[in-house]
């Protein structure tokens, strides 16, 4: 968890690159820009605002050699050292950006580059650099009193409602590559930012392996259990699964299949599925992990508890109270009318 409320921007640098493809120059600016009072509660509303309604998906810095080779590891590793240098270091991040930006699709821009203070992750308060990037440009209208009319002014700026391109470098887990999040909302070209920019892959902690492997039952609901069963066990797998991992703090595989598979013949299919997809979750040797009670919460959220029927009912199951579903909703097969029903017992309706 991160909590951005108390952050302090100590430095701001702000330069523009162009496409180098197309020629474009880069600006790079002699000072650090002199903030104000206003000007500094605008500008971390702009920057933090997308990091705190994005789920947080952590990033770390690595090398195919060693995370010391990755530049941007190295440049933000010496801020962190010595944060007086935050501004000379700026030109470097907005030079190796510049290096990057060869692909026609992508746009010049603003880059941003903050030494932060005071953010707080993981339940620790750390210093991190903060990166961001604007590309979009909008037409707003200026008003200008020219004697006694008012004038138009079309002109052109960056929005304050929406980052395009951003990142958070913590300075937490150094030795794991940093601790990262990141934003982009202009997908044109996926693989600047991250991958030759960053140079960042996903950051394997308790957080990853929780979603990854909630993931994985998610997809083995939809490939074995819906096939093999219906669709009321595989919404109750489901909910089985999410309320395994909400009430344990760790999560050991053996336990997990006994309490969550009723149907003891898909056991050994969970396994051969497991064997057969895990590298496409990065989970193939996990089988006992810390669970991310966030990364649980996340997932119910998101969880599909409704049965839709081709006779335009939906049935709703309860994931706070799943036994409701294993009690009172039964499902058969109607040979006069030669269809499926479900059943479903009731004492009296429930008002609105």
């Amino acid at each position: 968890m991160i909590n951005l409320y108390s952050t302090q921007i100590e430095s701001l640098s702000i330069h523009r690159i162009g496409n180098k493809s197309r020629n474009e120059n880069i600006f790079l600016s002699d000072s650090p820009y002199a903030l104000n009072d206003e000007l500094t509660a605008l500008l971390k509303e702009y920057f933090f605002k997308s990091f705190r309604e994005k789920e947080e998906n952590y990033f770390q810095f690595v090398n195919e050699v060693d995370v010391e080779f990755n530049p941007l590891y190295k440049i933000v590793t010496e801020i962190f050292n010595n944060p007086a240098s935050a501004h000379e270091k700026s030109k470097r991040i907005a030079s190796l950006l510049y290096e990057q930006s060869q692909h026609p699709h992508i746009k010049s821009g603003e880059v941003y580059v903050t030494y932060l203070e005071n953010l707080t992750i993981d339940n620790e308060k750390v210093e991190a650099v903060g990166i961001f990037k604007s590309e979009l440009k909008y037409d707003f209208l200026q008003f200008e009193e020219k004697g006694t009319d008012l004038e138009l002014l079309h002109q052109q700026g960056v929005s304050l409602n929406k980052l395009d391109k951003g990142c958070l470098i913590f300075n937490h887990k150094k030795e794991e590559g940093y601790k990262i999040l990141s934003v982009d909302s202009n997908r044109y070209d996926t693989k600047y930012w991250l991958e030759h920019f960053l140079g960042v892959e996903a950051f394997e902690d308790e957080n990853f392996y929780t979603k990854k492997y909630m993931k994985f039952c998610e997809d083995f609901s939809k490939d074995v259990v819906l096939p093999a069963e219906d669709k009321k066990e595989q919404v109750m797998f489901m909910n089985r699964a999410v309320n395994h991992f909400a009430k344990n703090d760790t999560f050991e595989e053996s336990a997990f299949l006994n309490e969550v598979i009723d149907n003891p013949d898909l056991i050994p299919e969970f396994k051969h599925y497991k064997v057969e997809k895990a590298p496409k979750y990065h989970i193939e040797d996990l089988t006992e992990f810390p669970i991310a009670n966030t990364a649980v919460s996340a997932a119910r959220k998101k969880m599909k508890n409704t049965i839709n029927l081709d006779t335009n009912i939906q049935i709703k199951m309860d994931f706070i109270n799943p036994e409701s579903a294993e009690k009172f909703v039964e499902k058969g097969w109607d040979e006069e009318k030669q269809m499926y029903y479900y059943l479903v017992y009731f004492n009296k309706e429930q008002k609105d």
